[in-house]
């Protein structure tokens, strides 16, 4: 009862100001139809078309982190999660409750993209299954690592920098805007270090039905969801939700 009326509340707070999750919708559909060109003409056969559509994924679904991370960092700023933590409500229902809308926005996001892709431009999915395990497992680390940001940050300045940056940052080194065989050798060799690098991994490998390396990347990015998750789970339930205005 208690988590779903926090879903409940949850999903009228993300419609009720629907211009961050509009935005990380039509971005990458705008880019893709622009960028295609330039990389169907770099890549040969359909390997342009596949980079440019999944680099789309990956760097618009981690500057979506701006949405997960902002909804909580609300609840902090106007101090309600320490009037819901005063309840009997767990730190992982909160989180809960928060995850589920942005869980659905992000997968949602997914889908549009691929979509978009397929009915567009023709890209070829081998496997769906395995699409659908990529996309999951990394929405999910997207969840954990958004959650961790909004209730470790201490203001939407500093969240700000975080996704911008960071956002830029782990999707180059994972492989979203050049492929990962034209960056230069440090890059390659940090490269695993972003999360950025196994969801390529993972949705590659999906559209082109290889299921080993889905599985290991789904596998990878299902740890960084587990292990962000309960960094944010801690942090909240040790009472270090306090943020401050900028």
């Amino acid at each position: 009862m208690q988590l779903t009326v926090l879903v409940r509340h949850n999903f009228t707070l993300l419609l009720r100001e629907p211009g961050p999750v509009l935005s990380r919708l039509l971005q990458p559909i705008v880019l893709i139809t622009l960028m295609r060109p330039l990389y169907t003409a770099a890549l040969p056969g359909a390997a342009g078309t596949v980079q440019v559509v999944t680099g789309m994924q990956v760097m618009f679904s981690l500057l979506a982190l701006s949405v997960v991370g902002t909804a909580i960092l609300t609840e902090r700023t106007w101090h309600t999660w320490d009037r819901l933590r005063a309840t009997s409500v767990r730190p992982s229902v909160l989180l809960t409750g928060k995850a589920v809308p942005a869980f659905a926005m992000l997968l949602t996001q997914q889908a549009v993209v691929l979509g978009f892709g397929v009915v567009a431009f023709g890209l070829r999915v081998a496997n769906a299954g395995l699409a659908l395990l990529a996309a999951t497992s990394w929405v999910l680390a997207l969840l954990g690592m958004g959650a961790a940001l909004g209730a470790v940050l201490r203001s939407q300045s500093e969240l700000n920098v975080a996704y911008d940056i960071g956002g830029v940052l782990l999707s180059a080194l994972g492989g979203a805007l050049v492929p990962l065989a034209k960056l230069p050798g440090w890059a390659r060799a940090i490269a695993p270090g972003s999360p950025g690098y196994w969801a390529m991994s993972a949705l590659r490998s999906a559209a082109a039905g290889r299921a080993e390396p889905t599985i290991r990347a789904s596998a990878v990015l299902l740890g960084i969801a587990l292990v962000f998750g309960a960094l944010a789970a801690w942090r909240i339930g040790r009472g270090w939700s306090r943020s401050r205005l900028l």
